[in-house]
């Protein structure tokens, strides 16, 4: 057998065998049976596949979403993420194409009175071969990066659309307690004056007096809490807005599509079963970036662990050079053009260990990544039903507060009423006041978290993507 026929042979065996290096990446992991949980009712349609816009139609809240969109801190370093691994991506596509360089060099020695010149002018020209596919899967491992950096780009967004939209019903429920503690105020201070005149005609204790100038007190101090938490909630959203403090403007409680008001009660579109449908397993891992994102993990490290097997193959390398030189002994006249051309072929032996601990590295990191995509998985899910299992219990409660907030009204009056005539003592006036505030106060923080488990249920099916 000649040398030509050996080297053909050898050559052929070693494509054969990296063949394989060239696999395209296919996901296998499958989505775990009832991700929601078995007590969850499944339809065709999910919530999450309404833009934004469409599950937030109050107005005031979709300019703010825009603004925090536009300014946020955090998604604008997501952006230039993106960006640098576009950059990336572009470097590792270029890998492909030969090197060019223009290293022009000129010395100047002198012995024995005797000063020579030499210079060079080449221009060399260099190309790696991809014959194992190292130069496609880096760059198949580079896209992945790329899209990585584009999933966490719309978790970060979806998370601030999340987090505005939260902090905005925030304002809203803090608003209606101010609303439900001042009209506490204006009725509890007519209750203590009616208190002062019984006492100031012998008619009541002074420790009735004392117990109801308390109670009123500590109206007075709730006030000022919730006056409190509203600036802190106002300065929450300006950090998103990376503004400075500021009056954030919202519209009253109960005017936004999750909360509407109908027949002089808030009638909740976030409890009708008919508007939350959560869809199925399916369109969640379509639209959830983490899941997504989770995913394009796997590829780079499938990607990594094959450029890593790429790396036990041989390289070759073509180069050449064209240019002017004077140093040279095969050149007489130095207008002559210099041309010389090369390969090389270089095959790993020994790298004290380095290649295959680094191959052992990328297929347990390939094994990792697939267990975190499951985990991914099984934790959206969860999310999913936590989301589904607030929802019912604040569907079911409302009722009950609302209820609750007219049979303690109609006890706090007719109690007062009582009072007035003798027939009451201020213990019971105290007693039925106190009931009323809280249940007013229950009610509303109800409806605050109906409001927070849809959005919470929104984003979990992979809400606000679009």
């Amino acid at each position: 057998m000649t040398y030509k026929n050996i080297f053909f042979v050898a050559v052929v065996s070693l494509m054969l065998t990296s063949c394989g290096l060239y696999d395209k990446y296919e996901q296998k992991n499958e989505t775990p049976i009832d991700v929601f949980g078995a007590s969850v009712n499944t339809s065709e349609r999910s919530l999450a596949q309404l833009t934004w816009r469409e599950f937030f139609t109050d107005p005031v809240l979709q300019d703010l979403i825009e603004q925090v969109l536009a300014n946020n801190t955090d998604l604008n370093s997501a952006r230039i993420a993106v960006e640098k691994s576009e950059a990336s991506l572009k470097a590792a596509k270029l890998a492909y194409l030969p090197s060019l360089y223009f290293s022009p060099q000129g010395q100047i020695s002198r012995f024995s009175d005797v000063t020579t010149k030499t210079y060079s002018l080449p221009l060399q020209l260099s190309v790696d071969v991809d014959v194992f596919g190292s130069i496609t899967n880096k760059k198949h491992a580079a896209k992945a990066v790329l899209l990585q950096a584009q999933m966490r780009e719309e978790a970060v967004r979806t998370n601030l659309i999340s987090s505005v939209a939260q902090q905005y019903f925030m304002l809203q429920l803090l608003d209606r307690q101010l609303e439900i503690l001042t009209q506490t105020d204006s009725l509890w201070n007519a209750s203590l004056e009616t208190q002062k005149v019984l006492w100031e005609n012998g008619q009541a204790y002074s420790t009735a007096v004392n117990q109801m100038e308390s109670s009123y007190l500590n109206v007075k101090t709730q006030i000022i809490d919730v006056r409190r938490n509203i600036t802190a909630t106002e300065n929450a959203i300006c950090r998103l807005l990376a503004s400075t403090p500021k009056h954030i403007e919202r519209r009253t409680w109960g005017s936004s599509a999750l909360e509407e008001r109908s027949e002089n009660h808030v009638g909740q579109r976030m409890f009708n079963a008919q508007f939350l449908k959560v869809g199925v397993p399916a369109t969640m891992l379509e639209l959830r970036p983490d899941i997504r994102m989770a995913n394009h993990a796997m590829e780079e490290a499938f990607y990594n662990m094959q450029a890593a097997r790429a790396a036990f193959f041989p390289s070759i390398t073509l180069s050449g050079s064209a240019g002017w030189s004077n140093g040279s002994a095969g050149t007489v006249n130095p207008a002559e053009l210099m041309l010389s051309a090369m390969a090389q072929l270089t095959q790993p032996i020994f790298a004290r260990g380095k290649l295959k601990a680094n191959l052992k590295t990328t297929q347990l990191t390939q094994e990792d990544m697939q267990k975190k995509y499951v985990q991914t998985v099984i934790d959206a899910g969860n999310q999913v039903n936590e989301a589904i299992a607030d929802c019912q219990a604040a569907r079911d409660k409302y009722a009950y507060y609302r209820r609750q907030v007219e049979v303690l009204y109609d006890a706090y009056a007719g109690t007062h009423e009582l009072m007035d005539n003798g027939k009451a003592s201020y213990i019971e006036v105290l007693t039925a006041q106190e009931n009323l505030l809280s249940s007013q106060l229950n009610e509303a923080t109800n409806m605050y978290k109906g409001a927070q488990a849809v959005i919470a249920l929104y984003i979990a099916l992979g809400g606000g993507t679009k």
